[in-house]
């Protein structure tokens, strides 16, 4: 039987480290966020889309500029919700494809990490066994988001508001890492949680009738 965890947590605290060591531990990992690469590609399920709707992301070369696109989209709800309108459904696709070529391909715990777990349009969170919410210090979380995105303090704090409230995520949360602190500390929450809720599947599992 699969085990399928939900890896989520705002922008920019950590999740791909948390994701990485879920991996180590011999779990098939799917980044919700190379979906969105994928289809925004010119040959991807969303970009005619998205073209017709913001023609002026389109670079020179015919690729979606996606600092562009998210200039707009963060600085507007509205605007962010009809991206994610066109680009859930199509991103929710590719999701489940991987899902069920890992399973045919044997793994046993399989973990989706995608921002929008709980809040997106498609209802991924309700269709995983364990959520999973990784959380870091606010300015810890600023500082990384303007170093990984090279975006100035003001872009930063924009995309920032435009994340839902942590708490949503954290009434829904099964397990909480937070990876405010060292490498090493959030190494001891992820195996902790590892034994835990993986642990658990397997006994529940070993204890079905035969």
């Amino acid at each position: 039987m699969v085990l399928l965890i939900g890896l989520t947590g705002n922008i920019a605290v950590g999740k791909s480290t948390v994701l990485a060591m879920l991996a180590a531990h011999g779990a098939y990992t799917i980044d919700a966020d190379q979906g969105t690469h994928r289809v925004l590609a010119p040959d991807g399920g969303a970009y005619a889309q998205v073209v017709a709707t913001w023609p002026q992301v389109v670079g020179e070369d015919g690729t979606i500029d996606r600092a562009a696109l998210g200039q707009i989209v963060f600085r507007d709800a509205a605007e962010l919700a009809k991206l994610e309108e066109i680009t859930h459904p199509a991103i929710s696709k590719l999701i489940w494809d991987e899902v069920a070529e890992a399973e045919r391909s044997g793994y046993e715990v399989i973990v989706i990490d995608a921002v929008k777990l709980l809040e997106g349009r498609t209802k991924l969170g309700e269709q995983v066994d364990s959520v999973w919410v990784v959380v870091c210090d606010l300015e810890q979380q600023r500082m990384r988001l303007m170093a990984r995105n090279n975006l100035s303090a003001e872009q930063a704090q924009i995309r920032l508001a435009a994340q839902p409230p942590v708490s949503e995520k954290l009434a829904r949360a099964d397990v909480v890492i937070d990876n405010s602190g060292s490498l090493e500390q959030t190494r001891v929450q992820v195996d902790a949680a590892w034994a835990k809720v993986v642990g658990q599947e397997a006994l529940s599992t070993s204890s079905l009738p035969r």
